[in-house]
């Protein structure tokens, strides 16, 4: 044999001998013979699972006319090729592991945690965002999730929404909170529920109030529109506006409150498409309604005009409210007295008015 053979790729060792024997037309137990080695050590070798030392090598090169060079370079560019194909399935496996915690494909598009290709960048970076010290822990929230049982939104993004509200409402600067002052400051706040620009004032207020307040945009399969719970002695109200309209971000809004003003503890994660039917959320919707619309005039209205809800009528029964038009619309809707599709003109959008409290 030509003693100047050289492996094309990283094979074992072990395969190559075996074309040898085979080319002789040699068995394992003739070489074992030839070698004065057990049977065992020279079928360990051609299986993979016995290494080829330098004792070894040189054995085989007299046996086979080779170089013993030629057996110690296949042995090692067969166990360099192990050792890095280790390391790839120990990185695959290491990233399956933060994919498990978080959606972070979404975090990496929305800049909250920092692209890279070293996997021990994003560990870090995924750690530091999810406030654990290895991708070993499970992230924790200081409450309990409650959330609707109907879409099953995942955990990990629902936890990593939770995640993010708290990093940006950390850094708010507050005023002093009491549930009293809050409580009575309600009819205040509604007085910014006429006009579609005026929600830009209800930020600050909320914050003058002692309450964190922080528009982030929901991340996919949460389905979320609005979250209730305490940082510290601080209540925190977040929204998604994952509806752009003006009947939902004054509802969201005010069912966040009425979590808060009911004394409600915990984390309320609230999907308003199909809220729980728990006596706290019934308690938290029950406060929004009767806080946006009177139930007595409304039922009056409906009564002397059902079934006809022309946009002058809905607009002149909201002028008598104080409210934007598209808040009422929004009710007569969900109570099914109005298709979804009519008077759509009605439900303007807020996102543009309240664009410096959105962290996306």
């Amino acid at each position: 044999m030509n003693n100047t053979l050289t492996p094309a790729r990283a094979v074992s060792p072990g395969r190559i001998l075996q074309r040898e024997l085979d080319a002789r037309g040699w068995t394992q137990k003739d070489l074992a013979e030839i070698t004065k080695r057990p049977p065992q050590a020279i079928n360990e070798i051609i299986k993979g699972t016995k290494q080829i030392t330098p004792e070894t090598a040189r054995e085989l090169s007299a046996a086979l006319g080779t170089t013993a060079k030629f057996w110690i370079n296949l042995e090692t560019n067969y166990r360099l090729n192990l050792a890095k194909k280790k390391q790839k399935e120990s990185e695959i496996e290491r990233r399956s592991r933060l994919y498990s915690l978080a959606p972070i494909s979404e975090l990496i598009k929305r800049q909250w945690i920092k692209s890279t290709e070293s996997i021990d960048e994003l560990e870090q970076s995924v750690c530091q965002f999810l406030g654990i010290k290895s991708p070993q822990e499970t992230p924790q929230f200081s409450v309990n999730f409650r959330h609707s049982q109907i879409l099953e939104p995942e955990y990990n993004a629902k936890i990593a929404w939770c995640k993010k509200v708290e990093q940006v409402v950390s850094k708010q600067t507050l005023g002093e909170f009491q549930i009293d002052k809050l409580t009575e400051a309600i009819p205040n706040i509604l007085r910014y529920a006429q006009k579609e620009e005026d929600v830009a004032h209800v930020p600050q207020m909320l914050i003058d109030l002692g309450v964190h307040f922080a528009i982030v945009p929901h991340l996919n399969k949460t389905y979320l529109d609005g979250a209730a719970f305490y940082l510290g002695n601080h209540p925190v109200i977040a929204l998604t506006l994952r509806h752009n309209r003006i009947d939902c971000f004054w509802f969201s809004l005010m069912h966040e409150l009425g979590h808060i003003v009911a004394g409600h503890q915990g984390l309320y994660l609230d999907n308003l498409d199909e809220l729980e039917t728990n006596s706290e959320e019934q308690e938290a919707n029950q406060l929004a309604r009767d806080w946006l619309v009177n139930e007595q005039a409304l039922n009056s209205f409906v009564a002397q005009t059902e079934p006809k809800f022309s946009k002058k009528a809905v607009t002149n029964f909201a002028q008598s409210q104080n409210r934007h038009p598209g808040i009422i619309l929004g009710r007569l809707q969900h109570g099914g007295l109005v298709p979804y599709q009519n008077l759509r003109i009605l439900l303007n959008k807020v996102k543009p008015f309240l664009s410096e409290w959105i962290y996306d």
